[in-house]
């Protein structure tokens, strides 16, 4: 019995330094991503909330007390870093300036600002926004697009809403500043803000294909959801258009992505939505939407995905009005109203 008691003490010991030095890796990265003045101020705060920790656990006996003092400090840090609020008064780079808005009457929605932009290269281009009024007695697709760009596991995911054959993307993305650079470590920092970019097709699918090199793969799978549940969806993503005006939020890598946000979406809808491994790896999530029963079930996976790439019909269709209806010819086909 002693020696279980032993053991057992020791693992939970064990246990508890891992996440003791978990926290204090999050803490350390935490101070230097923070909104502290200058490079100088977070370096120094990082490397004092280290060096402190480890006088702390060097120093104090018995440990419970060095453990009980290292609660408090973790504390005063994550309650601090809890407060450090978005904004949405900085210098934007160009393509995420402009913010979306709604405007909701009845069946039809407004929506101001979709973006547009005429491209000479993927930096040079000339800012062009518009406003359409959508009706949603029309809404009849709920397309799903994910882009690849560094293999199978990661993909960029974006919903696009069609209206009888006219399309509105929106694309959930990092608001950077002038400058500033996405990086994956820093996504979990609140590094930068979130943006629900509403774009026509011809802007956010078209600069992937065409202008960024390399270009990036791009596959559209049709989706035809029942009617109510498109319009429960369109007025979910408009009302946090309309909310991320007003209160702005912070992107995060894990947890407020282009990926996870779409199925909170899709769950305050009132749809179950299984959790899965494949939503965190957001390039396995067009297959995860397939096993759902969301997509063309005529054919294997493998294929629907091989058909669903569009990176030819958009280099063809380049500045065509009609862009959208020309990269859906020939996919693969979905009944109406699953």
């Amino acid at each position: 019995m002693r020696v279980l008691v032993g053991v057992a003490g020791v693992v939970g010991r064990g246990a508890v330094g891992l996440v003791v030095l978990a926290t204090i890796g999050w803490a350390v990265l935490a101070i230097y991503y923070s909104n502290l003045p200058g490079p100088a101020w977070r370096t120094a705060g990082a490397l004092a909330f280290a060096a402190g920790t480890l006088a702390l656990f060097g120093l104090v006996r018995p440990w419970r007390r060095a453990l009980l003092g290292y609660v408090v400090a973790f504390a005063v840090v994550l309650g601090w870093w809890l407060t450090i609020p978005a904004s949405n008064d900085r210098d934007w780079q160009p393509e995420v300036a402009v913010l979306p808005s709604a405007t909701i009457e009845g069946d039809r929605v407004t929506i101001r600002n979709i973006r547009n932009l005429d491209y000479r290269t993927e930096t040079d281009f000339t800012p062009r926004y518009y406003d359409k009024t959508f009706d949603l007695r029309k809404l009849d697709a709920v397309d799903l697009i994910a882009v690849y760009w560094m293999g199978d596991a990661i993909a960029h995911v974006m919903a696009s809403f069609g209206f009888g054959g006219e399309y509105v993307t929106v694309s959930i993305e990092t608001r950077k500043e002038r400058g500033e650079s996405y990086s994956t470590l820093k996504g979990f920092f609140k590094q930068y803000e979130l943006i629900y970019v509403v774009g026509d097709e011809r802007d956010l699918i078209r600069v992937r294909t065409n202008y960024r090199q390399p270009p990036e793969d791009v596959y559209v799978y049709l989706n035809r959801p029942g009617h109510p549940r498109a319009r429960a969806l369109f007025l979910e993503y408009a009302e946090e258009i309309n909310r991320l005006t007003r209160e702005p939020a912070w992107y995060n890598t894990l947890t407020t992505n282009c990926t996870t946000n779409i199925f909170r979406h899709v769950r305050l809808t009132g749809r179950t939505v299984p959790r899965s491994w494949k939503i965190l790896l957001s390039g396995y999530v067009p297959e995860y939407v397939y096993e759902q029963g969301a997509l063309n079930q005529s054919l294997p996976f493998s294929e629907l995905r091989a058909r669903s790439r569009v990176n030819a019909r958009a280099k063809a269709a380049d500045r065509d009005p009609a862009f959208s209806l020309r990269i859906r010819e020939g996919l693969p086909a979905l009944p109406p109203g699953r």
